[in-house]
This record gives C-alpha cells, structure tokens and sequence, in this order.
C-alpha cells in the first residue's frame, strides 16, 4: 500500500501533475487562477459543507443534455464555465463523494471540450475532511466570464457501443470496473442499489474484471502508486498499455476513475470511457453478453 505521506510526484506517476494534493488546494483556496469544483453522487453533500471558495458542478443538472442521454452542447459548457467564473487560463480542481467518481467523471467531460487545464485532488472529499480542514456552507459568486470552447470532441475519450461491438469482435481490451456480483450477472448493480434500468446482468464477452476501487487506497480514498497500479492491470490482468483499452461500468461514472489512472498515471496513450456502460449494453438487442 502507498505510503500516507508519499507526495504525488514519488509514487512514479507519467503525470504527476494531474493530482493535487490537499495540501495543494489549501494552499490555493483564495487563488484567482484556481477554481474548486465539487461533483458528487450525494446531491444534498455540497450545501451541506465544502471546501471555502468552492463551487458546484452536479453531473445530472450541469454535465447532462436534460432530454437525451448525451452531455451538454457546446452554448451549454461555454454558459457552465461562464456561470462559474472560469477562463481558458483557470486551472480548474476537481474533487468529490465516493473516492473522487464524479470529479474524475467531471474532469473527463471537460477534456471533451479540450479543457485541459485540470486537475483533481487526490483522496477527494474522504481526505479533506479526514484532516479536519475547513469546510463552510457559503455559496461563493464569481464574475461572470466569457468562454470560448471548440465543439465537443468525443473521438479521443470516448466510446460509443456500435464501435465496442466492433472492438470486443477484434479481441480488443475491456476493463470492466464494476463489482464482482455486477460482472457475473448476479446483480445488475451494486449492493445498496436499487437492482433496476438494466434487463440482462453480465459482462461484455472479453472483459477483464477489476473494480475501480482496486486503483484506490482504502483508508484515504488516494491512488495507489505507479507501481501497484501496474501490478493490478499489467502483471494480474495483463493488460498491454501501449495497446487501446476501453473502459466501462454501469453509466461511466466508476469507469471514469480507472480511466483516469490509466491514462493519467500509468500513461496509457489510448484510453477511452464507453459512458453508455452497462445499462446501454445490458438492455441492447443482439449484443453478446457473457455471465
């Protein structure tokens, strides 16, 4: 297991940079270039207490096209980044709920956009308040910017399920980041979960099972190190990082995690999330399913 006080840029990350530690963010609550965001699964988290100076930016309400499954357009991600005081040149952090699954899945649809300039805190909302740092309920108001972004561009991140049917056809590599019971069939979601919005439970034929929270410590909620990582993926799993590898769970959201550690600190050149995940896949007529 990593050690609680390795800093980031020891534990053999391709990027280091990319993760922030909470020290980091502490360090930056009042600077203009960074701007905080919070994204959580728990809705009701945010109003409840965050990090001074932050804002919200909730994956339903903020991320998600609110009549078709799809995320926001263009005009909507320029109108986000606006309503959150956010220029080209703000460093933008995310952080949140359930070891960072929503702040990671944040950070990567605003890498759609090619809002690079991003990063997430390492451990998210678990380590913050871990180490009694501050938190506040007042709402910060920024200046309203003007942003321009390029249109969405889905071919480097993203997956879509005809061109995963044509991927598991070829062999290719899968990660499927889900539980063990999600991955047999056994349930259709995790436990605690409603089991629903998905008829056949299984996996896509060809997938290699690794639950996203393998790539995370347990006690903090941080990554684990370059090297436990590629001991998961690489040496377990043998899965080839010079080669694609597609990523899913059940609607992109753990999946997004996995995503994050294989691109960003093993250095994986070709990652994608397949969003639509299970509960595309799952309810698909005439796709393989494996249980």
């Amino acid at each position: 297991m990593t050690s609680p006080t390795a800093a980031i840029e020891d534990r053999g990350y391709a990027h280091p940079d990319v993760l922030v530690s909470t020290d980091w963010v502490a360090a930056h609550l009042t600077d203009p270039g960074v701007r905080i965001v919070e994204s959580n699964e728990d809705q009701l988290l945010y109003p409840s207490g965050h990090i001074p100076g932050a804002v919200q930016v909730d994956w339903a309400a903020d991320l998600n096209d609110q009549v078709r499954r799809d995320y926001l357009s263009k005009a909507g991600f320029e109108a986000l980044m606006s309503r959150i005081g956010v220029t080209r040149d703000t460093t933008v952090v995310f952080y949140g709920d359930k070891n960072n699954w929503w702040a990671t899945y944040a950070f990567w649809v605003f890498q759609l956009f090619g809002h690079t300039n991003a990063k997430v805190m390492d451990g998210g909302r678990l380590k913050w308040e871990q180490e009694g740092r501050e938190m506040t309920r007042e709402v910060p108001s920024y200046p309203a910017t003007s942003y321009t972004a390029p249109e969405r561009d889905d071919s480097t991140e993203r997956i879509f399920r005809d061109e995963v049917l044509r991927y598991q056809a070829a062999g290719k590599q899968l990660v499927d980041v889900r539980s063990p019971g999600e991955f047999s069939g056994e349930v259709t979601h995790m436990a605690g979960y409603p089991q629903e919005g998905v008829l056949r439970g299984g996996h896509i034929p060809g997938a290699k099972s690794v639950p996203w929270s393998r790539a995370a410590n347990t006690d903090d909620g941080t990554y684990k190190s370059a090297d436990e990582l590629r001991a998961i993926y690489e040496q377990e799993q043998g899965i080839n990082g010079k080669d694609e590898v597609v990523t899913y769970c059940r609607i992109g959201e753990r999946s997004s995690h996995t995503w994050f550690a294989l691109k960003y600190l093993l250095g994986y050149p070709n990652v994608r999330n397949y969003d639509g995940s299970w509960t595309e896949w799952g309810n698909s007529v005439n796709v393989p399913v494996e249980k």
